[in-house]
């Protein structure tokens, strides 16, 4: 028994590390301690305590906004033109997207729960047609993804410029495609106090609602990886990315 109990531990620990999650920031060159999971912390974090490292399966699911992440006790201060460092603990997948949200909350962030088609993209990063887009093979591709294939790898976003102020979360979701028909989505929110006094908004074709802005049956999120015969190419789901007041996106990985 104590045997069976060992190597279910072991299958359990193995199944954890596939996945990942954020656990740490670096915003405006200032580090924010992450939520580590599976079990609430007192510890006062920015980052949405979220209950496990799993994948949400369903493009509906309510789960999906958030990880099921519904509080953080702390937020953190930042300007337009900041940049936003989101920190993977590790990360074991190299085909799908990255998209980085924002949600400006009407109030505090105690009544702020991402509910409604107020989520807009400031960065997304895909896939860029080096003809291997649907190896089903953990070596790197030409998906922006693949950077962050290891440990302690970040994703650096910009927050748009002239963004007008107020209480934001902020949301990095990865959409792993590594198995045919199978998408699976991992995304985790954060709290930001942007400061200033820009006025730019998103307009109404930039926001969507999480869940919402993608279907499950979409032929960007279920498709066969393995049918080497489909185009190679690749849209990312959702609205355009916002750019606020400046001339372009500007993003590292």
């Amino acid at each position: 028994m104590f045997s069976a109990a060992i190597t279910a531990l072991a299958l359990f620990a193995a199944e954890a590390a596939a996945h990942g999650a954020v656990t740490s920031y670096v915003i405006a060159g200032k580090t924010y301690p992450g939520y580590q999971g599976f079990s609430p912390t007192s510890d006062p974090v920015i980052q949405r305590q979220w209950p496990d490292y799993n994948p949400t399966m369903s493009a509906t699911d309510s789960k999906l906004r958030c990880n099921g992440g519904t509080s953080a006790k702390l937020s953190a201060p930042v300007a337009p033109g900041d940049s936003v460092q989101a920190i993977w603990q590790q990360w074991t997948h190299s085909q799908g997207p990255i998209i980085v949200w924002m949600y400006k909350c009407s109030g505090d962030f105690s009544s702020c729960d991402g509910s409604g088609s107020n989520w807009f993209k400031i960065d997304e990063g895909g896939f860029h047609g080096d003809g291997k887009i649907f190896l089903d093979t953990e070596v790197g591709s030409g998906w922006d993804i693949a950077k962050l294939v290891g440990g302690n790898k970040g994703w650096t976003s910009k927050i748009p410029q002239g963004l007008a102020p107020g209480n934001y979360l902020i949301r990095h979701e990865l959409i792993a495609l590594h198995q045919a028909k199978n998408p699976q989505w991992y995304a985790e929110c954060a709290q930001l106090q942007v400061t200033g006094s820009g006025t730019a908004e998103p307009s109404s074709s930039q926001k969507a609602a999480i869940p919402g802005y993608a279907k499950q049956s979409d032929p960007n999120i279920s498709f066969n990886i393995n049918d080497h015969s489909a185009p190679q190419e690749y849209t990312v789901p959702g609205p355009a990315v916002f750019k606020g007041t400046g001339s372009k996106r500007s993003f590292t990985a």
